[in-house]
């Protein structure tokens, strides 16, 4: 090799090795094949020592000293200090210690605060900012009417007492922890047990849980009667594909738990431990055996349905029986308006999800099936639905109305397939029968007494999940002392089946009339939900949560590659801020988590109080002290007053770790009060206002902005906690497949912290309002513009009829006179009175095209979706 050609080939041969580590047999097997090519002493000693073999930065069994690291980039390791607020001469502006910090560096950039807001925007700015819900004009009225020098302290200790402050707070903490209620990647499928934590955040925060008892719940709640708090753990998502290859099991397990690994050292450390996966932290004193070690905690924790615990079983229970009978009366109402025939006049093809066979009106007092073919397999039938004539049909198969199932045999002791599921109200395959013949297998309702009878209703799995063990011959009769038979329906009248024929819908919208339809809309919407409340009461109470087990064993990753083990590595917790919590390799799972919280919650971390106060800051404030709130790293943004983070830090220690405490200052703060007029000359110096020399003025996020619509418009429904609604098309496919609605009932209308919340889709017409999809975690939200947000603003389903319900709110409590009506729209929309320019044009608009458009265009001004 001509040696130009080999310098140049050793060159990028160092680049590469320095970049990409290597194991050390491989290198000592190139080092030789180098040495046999060609000895060049100084070449070959720089790639000695790049591919020389590094010894880990902590070994397996004896860890580094723990130590704080000394470079200023590592401000937020170093611990937290007790600050001294910096006095004034004129300190007439200081209302307290918040505003002193605040002083000294507005004067240090030579600026100076705002004068304090009137009274109607300091009301409206707290309620939309601790409440997410605008105040009322009685509300507004009665602030500002109040001369007394606590006044503003009374709001403030009000907004703080109110439960809906919990609802709003949140809703910030469900950002950062990436909660959402479906699993994600390509099903997506929901998860109708995970409100349970939501509504737990709620409670936490309106009963102001000291933050350490918050932490601590979250990562060991199962240890002490709190198996809800630990949906932290769980909040992620899941891919439920599992698959027999071994890559891709472990590839799913290295995903779940490297979740939870990287979402707790966000969450609670503000810091960005993931990257330590496959190599030493670039820019942050985490090593790749830190990232491992933390791991090791979390080795015990899986996904999954958790059962809670049930004191009021039998009284829970006792209300199971009413609500299927008033699903079996609802479904009678819906069955009736199927209509599956044909052109031909044959009915639909064979259906797994649903099968109507209708027929004259006989009586009867036992009603058979008799299964003479299935597409494979023994058949199965989840429920056997019979219905009497009418407007009011009732299910009178069912074991609450006095049915008696029977059958010719059941598939051997499985309780998921007994003859009784035949009629108790429950669909879906884990509530069927199965028979052990194949052909010739019969099910028989015997009805209380004889009743008339003309629809029968079946189907293998309503819930969508088998399609198998199909039923392609059948026949339906009828007798009234169970010998002689008559039938009245069977699939003869059907198209034969064929699986790969597509299957005309059940219900044809083109042959109902738009009443039937809304109708129809209306039944398919509560069906759903009386199901749900169903398999809730019946099942008992459960939850998705942490469920956890005996620890596997984990290693250090080559290069972060499931398949690639290292060495095997014993729990610990990181040594970065200055103290550590070691652990034996065969300690418990529960041990593992209960010192990992205790570490985290240790008063000597310097970070957890700093991440914390720095949330609450931002959230009032619209950007933190720290404006990357999830670093606090070297690649984090340094904080604009740190002397005041550190202050805070401290009160919030020093008060129990109890965040009203924290909120309450920074509300009371002179602050947090200034107006946020723009001016001149400080915006040439400070356009960002970084320094507070004003109150920043932001757009509202989309959850205050949807629930002030509704409140305004009277529509809000201010029910707490529960399962959420939905703003999508109910369906049960394996795939879930989100359709969103374009029609709204009072369902829809509680507040937006409610919403069943899909992973990786968003409402139809407030998700382009920069609300996260919860795919990652979210500490901070953007802010952009969009032609969608105006259109989805002033167009959509949603707004048209709120507007409509806004103005129809006003006529009926302003009276006829349209400048009254003008008057309270403008109060209840913006919390002020009308200037008389605005109402005069106000007038002008609504005595043209009526009060509607006025609401209207009052629900889409900037002074309504901004916090001023």
């Amino acid at each position: 090799m001509p040696p130009m050609l080999f310098r140049l080939f050793a060159i990028v041969l160092v680049v590469l090795l320095a970049v990409l580590p290597v194991l050390a047999e491989p290198a000592e097997d190139l080092l030789h094949a180098l040495e046999t090519v060609q000895h060049d002493a100084e070449v070959l000693a720089r790639i000695k020592t790049a591919i020389a073999p590094k010894s880990d930065p902590i070994d397996v069994t004896v860890r580094k000293a723990a130590q704080i690291p000394t470079d200023e980039k590592y401000w937020a390791f170093r611990p937290v200090t007790n600050q001294t607020p910096p006095s004034f001469e004129d300190a007439a502006w200081v209302a307290n210690p918040i505003d002193a910090f605040v002083l000294s560096r507005l004067r240090a950039e030579h600026l100076e605060p705002s004068p304090t807001a009137d009274k109607r925007t300091l009301i409206r700015r707290v309620y939309l900012d601790v409440l997410g819900l605008p105040p009322t004009p009685e509300e507004v009225a009665a602030f500002v009417a109040d001369d007394s020098a606590d006044a503003y302290e009374k709001l403030i200790d009000q907004v703080l007492a109110s439960q809906h402050y919990g609802e709003r707070w949140a809703r910030h903490w469900l950002d950062i922890i990436r909660f959402a209620e479906t699993n994600g990647f390509e099903t997506n499928t929901p998860r109708r047990n995970a409100w349970h934590y939501r509504d737990y955040v709620i409670q936490a925060f309106n009963e102001d849980k000291p933050y350490t008892d918050f932490i601590k719940e979250q990562l060991t709640g199962d240890l002490t009667g709190n198996i809800v708090a630990t949906g932290f753990l769980s909040a992620g998502p899941l891919d439920e594909v599992k698959s027999p290859d071994i890559v891709l099991t472990k590839m799913q397990r290295d995903q779940e738990i490297g979740d939870m690994v990287a979402t707790t050292g966000a969450a609670f450390l503000g810091l960005t431990v993931g990257c330590a996966k496959c190599h030493d932290h670039k820019f942050d004193p985490i090593s790749q055996h830190d990232y491992y070690a933390l791991r090791a905690v979390f080795a015990g924790v899986s996904h999954g349905e958790r059962e809670l615990p049930d004191p009021g079983r039998e009284a829970r229970v006792a209300q199971v029986e009413p609500l299927k009978q008033e699903l079996a009366s609802l479904r009678g109402k819906m069955l009736r308006l199927a209509r599956d025939t044909q052109p031909d006049g044959l009915l639909r093809r064979v259906s797994t999800m649903e099968n109507v066979d209708r027929f004259s009106p006989v009586e009867a007092k036992f009603v058979r099936f008799t299964v003479k073919k299935t597409d494979e397999l023994e058949p199965c039938i989840d429920e056997l639905e019979v219905y009497t004539p009418g407007d009011n049909p009732a299910n009178v198969a069912l074991a609450v109305n006095g049915g008696v199932a029977t059958a010719s045999t059941v598939f051997a002791d499985n309780p998921l397939h007994r003859v009784e599921h035949l009629n108790d109200g429950r669909f879906g395959n884990a509530r069927s029968w199965i028979p052990t013949e194949r052909e010739g297998a019969w099910a028989q309702i015997e009805l209380a007494k004889p009743t008339l009878i003309d629809m029968v209703a079946w189907a293998r799995d309503r819930e969508g999940a088998f399609t198998d063990r199909i039923v392609t011959d059948y026949e339906i009769a009828v007798s009234m002392d169970g010998k002689s038979w008559q039938t009245v329906s069977s699939s003869a009248k059907r198209h034969p089946f064929n699986r790969n024929d597509q299957l005309p819908a059940l219900y044809d919208a083109a042959q109902l009339s738009p009443e039937e339809a809304a109708t129809l809309k209306d039944l398919q919407n509560t069906e759903g939900r009386l199901k749900m409340d169903i398999k809730r009461l019946a099942d008992g109470p459960r939850v998705y949560a942490a469920r956890f087990t005996q620890p596997e064993p984990t290693y250090l990753l080559q290069r972060g590659d499931p398949m690639m083990d290292k060495q095997l590595v014993a729990p610990a917790t990181p040594q970065f801020v200055g103290y550590r919590c070691d652990m034996d390799a065969a300690e418990s799972d529960a041990q593992r988590r209960i010192k990992l919280a205790e570490w985290i919650c240790d008063a000597r971390n310097p970070l957890t109080a700093r991440v914390m106060v720095n949330r609450i800051w931002q959230h009032h404030f619209g950007k933190g002290i720290v404006n990357s709130p999830s670093d606090f790293g070297a690649m984090g943004i340094r904080p604009t007053h740190p002397e005041l983070l550190d202050w805070l830090a401290t009160q919030l220690m020093d008060n129990g770790w109890r965040l009203k405490s924290i909120h309450k200052l920074i509300l009371m703060s002179n602050t947090y009060r200034q107006s946020s007029a723009p001016d001149e000359a400080a915006m040439a110096v400070d356009a960002g206002s970084q320094w507070l020399w004003r109150f920043p003025p932001r757009r509202l996020d989309m959850e205050p902005i949807r629930d002030s619509i509704l409140y305004v418009s009277g529509q809000l429904d201010l029910t707490m906690g529960g399962p959420g609604f939905d703003v999508f098309e109910p369906n049960d496919s394996y795939v879930h497949i989100y359709i969103p609605k374009t029609q709204f009932t009072r369902a829809e209308f509680r507040r937006m912290i409610y919403q069943w919340k899909p992973r990786m889709e968003q409402d139809h017409t407030f998700g382009v309002f920069d609300c996260p999809d919860a795919a990652q975690a979210m500490p901070k939200r953007i802010t952009s513009t969009s032609p969608l947000q105006a259109l989805s603003l002033l167009n959509s389903p949603f707004m048209m009829q709120q507007a409509e319900a806004f103005a129809e709110r006003v006529k009926a409590e302003a009276g006829a006179k349209m400048e009254d009506q003008v008057a309270l729209a403008y109060s209840l929309a913006l919390c002020r009175e009308a200037k008389a320019d605005e109402k005069a044009r106000a007038c002008e608009l609504a005595n043209a095209f009526g009060i509607v458009e006025v609401c209207r265009a009052l629900l889409n001004s900037s002074e309504f979706v901004y916090l001023n």
